[in-house]
């Protein structure tokens, strides 16, 4: 009984399953044609839900050398500028780029990443030996052309040493190669 209820709960923050098949949004699908939908769940700060993520793969899954993308639907209200600090914040705790590569990054999040209202997504393509490109609801927000940026921010979500790892288990759930 208690192995149930905490499974449960597990379910209820993490959001585990894909459900159905989905057809990927536009500018998703531009960056990985027959993308599906390989994982989603909820990410929560004690008992605020901030965003639900969804992580996107094509037809060989998800490998950090291959296209892949992360779209974030945030439940609240969000300060871009506290969204670009959070995002190196975690990357300094999984320890990713030196002190000076942290500080650049910051300032390109800064610039590109807007204030977000509830239900606004951000999704972040990963374009291996090219960077990152953001979008705001499908419509560009820019492109940082930096592999390194690119590792340390999806490392975010999808490192082993994540502090999700429950978000990192619901992402990676189906993204093996089909």
């Amino acid at each position: 009984m208690r192995r149930l209820l905490k499974s449960l709960l597990l379910a209820l923050v993490v959001g585990v399953g894909t459900g159905a098949a989905q057809a990927a949004p536009a500018h998703i699908d531009a960056h990985l044609p027959q993308a599906r939908l390989a994982g989603a769940g909820a990410f929560t700060w004690f008992t605020l839900k901030i965003y639900d993520a969804e992580l996107w793969v094509g037809e060989k899954g998800y490998q950090a050398g291959l296209p892949f993308a992360l779209e974030l639907r945030y439940a609240r209200k969000l300060e871009g500028k506290k969204i670009a600090e959070a995002s190196v914040d975690q990357m300094k705790k999984l320890g990713a780029g030196t002190d000076a590569q942290r500080a650049a990054w910051l300032r390109e999040m800064a610039s590109l990443f807007p204030n977000v209202k509830e239900g606004e997504r951000i999704t972040g393509v990963n374009l291996p030996g090219e960077g990152a490109r953001f979008y705001l609801d499908g419509k560009v927000l820019g492109t940082v052309r930096d592999p390194a940026f690119a590792r340390a921010f999806f490392a975010i979500w999808l490192d082993p040493a994540t502090t999700a790892r429950g978000l990192r288990t619901a992402l990676l759930k189906d993204a093996a190669p089909k």
